[in-house]
Order: structure tokens, then C-alpha cells, then sequence
């Protein structure tokens, strides 16, 4: 009997499309018994009942007297199955009466599927039983070969179809977090803007929005974010700080009270170790161009004067969002002119690194801020991020990148 080639043949029938485990594993048993070179009259298939302390009979099939259907046996009366953990396959002779009637006396058991606890034992969660004339060795490596084929079968269906779920949870997750991202392009009175937010992976922790306030058309916030986490711990924590703000400014409050409750509400919510930094910038309708701002513990902001070309930034006021439930945080004000650049970002820019692990870091970003400084928002934004991904192309960091471009206009 070819070993490999009988893997084979098992390996292929378990990639089928099945309901379930025991219309696979049924499957591969009738085919074992018409088409393989084992001396096989009949087989079962036992599923275990662990709580009952039982196996039940899901499956029968072959040339016997068949046994009623959902019989149980009792692994007290069965010793050789706790021997299959160690052995894989057993042979044994049947020492129930009712199955004796059947035309049983000589059986082998093959474990199949999940090794589970039982008392202080381990119990395969399948047992495949046959029947035959007699048994021979080289059946017991057959068998044993059976049982590894269809457990490393079964484990590949949990892994598809785990990940099957994962990706349908991914991509509801990644359409939740793109609904909740306003449109790229903004205007308000005087001000262009533009903003875009690329996840490392299918969801992430960056986050930018725009607010305001009904009834309210004499101020807008724009807020960018970025949770420490990764994946989907990240995006939960983006979504929940980005519906929060939403919910709250609402409420007209000034932009350091509406921060601070933001940092307690975070606090309460999250461990320590899952914090985000955070950007507040508030734009206000009034010609000197006032703009308030809070930033916690974020990537500071960089200010691009266009009457002189001097380059500033917008410093922390405040600790980072979570840790810190009593932080009291500051805002602060810059005078935006015509021409004037506000650029809000996220670390995932400056700290894209190339094949060397050099990073990009925040003086290629102003000197790229003023070469196309004269262009829109939404050019200076698209620029930037190609920019940094030529550059970090072959690096082997990276991380979710979020550019928000304010341009005063007018």
C-alpha cells in the first residue's frame, strides 16, 4: 500500500466544500471503504459528547448490519480510546453486547480532529471506527495516516473559516472607519483644506475630521489623530475618540474643556498603554485670522509663513489622551495670514524610513511643504504622501499616515 499516495488521496478529499466536519469526514470514509486497498466491510464515526462522557454514532456506512442511529458509547467501557492521544490508532476486540449483535467483534479506533480535556485524559473530538475480517499492521499505519490527514484537514477548515470571518469583520470595520472620515476637501470663509488618511493595514489608528457645531458657521474644528495600538485595537479607539468629539461639539464648549473631558472619558474606557495624541485646531471667521489650537502630546503642527518663508510649529499645550486623567489642557493661538500654511500630520510620515532605516523625518517634509507651497491643498497633500512613499518603498517599517493641509486663501 503507497503511504504517500493514500495522504494524498485524503488530503484532496478534505479540501472539498463541505456543510460541516462529519459530511467530510463521512466523505473520506466511504471513499476509504469503495476505492482504497484496506480491507474494510464497514465504518462509523464516533463525535464526541465530553460533558456526557459519551461518543455518539453520527455516521455509518458499509457492508453491516446498521446500528441504531445517535447510540452512544460510554469512554468508561471504552479504555482503548483513551489510548489514542499516544497511539493514534487501536486495535481492539468489541465488548459490547448490542454492537456484538451487529456483526462486531474485532475493531480498530483512529482518532481525528482537536485533542480535548477530559477528566485527566485527552479525547480526540472524532473517532473513526471500522470493522473488518482482520487487522494487520501495516492497516494500522494506514490508518494512522487517515486520522493525521483528515485532523490536518479539519484544522484547515477552522483556520479558513476563522479567517473567512476576520476578513468579513475587516472589512465592515474598514467601511465603518471610512464612513465615519468626512470628504478630503473643506472650505471655510477664507480657508482651503484638504485631508487623507492611508491605514498601515485594512484599518488603523489615524483618524482627521472636521467640526462644527450647528448653527455655528463662525468656527471649525479640525482635529487628526493617532492611536498607539495597532490594527483593530487602534481603529476602535479612533472611532470611539472621533465619535466622542462629534457628540461634543455639539455642546459649543471651548476646545481645552472639550479635550480635557475627551482625556478622562479615554481614561475610563482604555488601559494606559492604548493612549492617543491628539491635534485640536479651531479656525475662526475673523480677518486677523485667529486659530486656537490643543495639542496633546501630538506631532506638532508646522506653520508656513508666505510673507517671509519662516517655518513654525505649534508645540504640545498637554499630555497625551488616556494616561493622564487629571491633565489640564491648555490652548494656544496663531494668526494665520494669506498665503499661510497649516500642515497637520501624523508620525506615520516623518518616521517612514528607508532601506537603511534612515527616516524621513521633518525637514524633508518643510522643505517639500515650501517647494509647492504655491500649489492647492489638495496637490500639497497628494505630493507629500507620494513623497514619503517613494521614499519608504523599500523600507521595512511602517505605519498609518494621515496629512491634513490648511491653506488661508483669501
Amino acid at each position: 500500500m503507497d503511504q504517500h499516495k493514500l495522504y494524498r488521496t485524503i488530503k484532496a478529499l478534505g479540501e472539498k466544500k463541505f456543510r460541516n466536519d462529519e459530511q467530510l469526514l463521512a466523505h473520506v470514509l466511504r471513499n476509504i471503504i469503495d476505492k482504497e486497498e484496506i480491507p474494510i466491510s464497514g465504518g462509523r464515526i464516533w463525535t464526541l459528547e465530553a460533558a456526557q462522557g459519551t461518543y455518539r454514532l453520527s455516521r455509518q456506512y458499509g457492508d453491516m448490519t446498521p446500528i441504531a442511529k445517535d447510540f452512544r458509547l460510554r469512554i468508561s467501557d471504552y479504555p482503548p480510546f483513551l489510548q489514542l492521544h499516544r497511539k493514534g490508532t487501536v486495535f481492539a476486540k468489541e465488548t459490547s453486547r448490542y454492537l456484538r449483535t451487529k456483526g462486531i467483534r474485532l475493531y480498530s479506533a483512529t482518532g481525528v480532529g482537536e485533542k480535548v480535556p477530559w477528566k485527566d485524559q485527552k479525547l480526540f473530538q472524532y473517532v473513526i471506527g471500522i470493522n473488518a475480517d482482520f487487522m494487520k499492521d501495516d492497516m494500522r499505519y494506514a490508518l494512522n495516516i487517515v486520522g493525521h490527514a483528515l485532523t490536518s484537514a479539519l484544522r484547515n477548515r477552522r483556520i479558513e473559516s476563522k479567517a473567512r470571518l476576520l476578513e468579513a469583520d475587516l472589512d465592515r470595520a474598514h467601511a465603518i472607519q471610512k464612513s465615519i472620515l468626512p470628504e478630503h476637501e473643506m472650505r471655510f470663509h477664507q480657508y482651503d483644506m484638504y485631508g487623507i488618511s492611508l491605514p498601515d493595514r485594512v484599518v488603523g489608528g489615524d483618524f482627521f475630521d472636521y467640526l462644527q457645531a450647528a448653527g455655528d458657521g463662525d468656527r471649525l474644528g479640525v482635529v487628526i489623530g493617532d492611536a498607539a495600538s495597532k490594527g483593530l485595537s487602534a481603529a476602535a479607539q479612533a472611532l470611539y475618540v472621533s465619535g466622542a468629539l462629534r457628540m461634543g461639539v455639539g455642546y459649543q464648549t471651548r476646545i481645552s474643556t472639550l479635550v480635557s473631558r475627551i482625556n478622562q472619558l479615554v481614561h475610563r474606557t482604555f488601559t494606559p498603554e492604548h493612549f492617543i495624541s491628539m491635534v485640536y485646531a479651531e479656525l475662526t471667521n475673523s480677518e486677523r485670522g485667529l486659530v486656537l489650537y490643543v495639542n496633546a502630546g501630538h506631532s506638532n503642527p508646522v506653520l508656513l509663513r508666505d510673507k517671509d518663508d519662516a517655518v513654525e510649529t505649534l508645540p504640545a499645550t498637554g499630555q497625551l489622551i488616556g494616561p493622564f486623567p487629571d491633565e489640564r489642557y491648555q490652548f494656544e493661538f496663531v494668526l494665520m495670514r494669506k498665503g499661510d500654511i497649516l500642515l497637520l500630520y501624523t508620525d506615520g510620515i516623518v518616521e517612514a524610513a528607508n532601506e537603511r532605516q534612515e527616516m524621513y523625518g521633518d525637514q524633508r517634509l518643510v522643505q517639500v511643504l515650501k517647494q509647492h507651497r504655491a500649489r492647492s491643498p489638495k496637490e500639497i497633500c497628494q505630493l507629500i504622501l507620494q513623497e514619503v512613499q517613494i521614499y519608504s518603498r523599500l523600507g521595512t517599517y511602517s505605519d498609518d499616515k494621515t496629512l491634513v493641509v490648511i491653506k488661508r486663501m483669501r
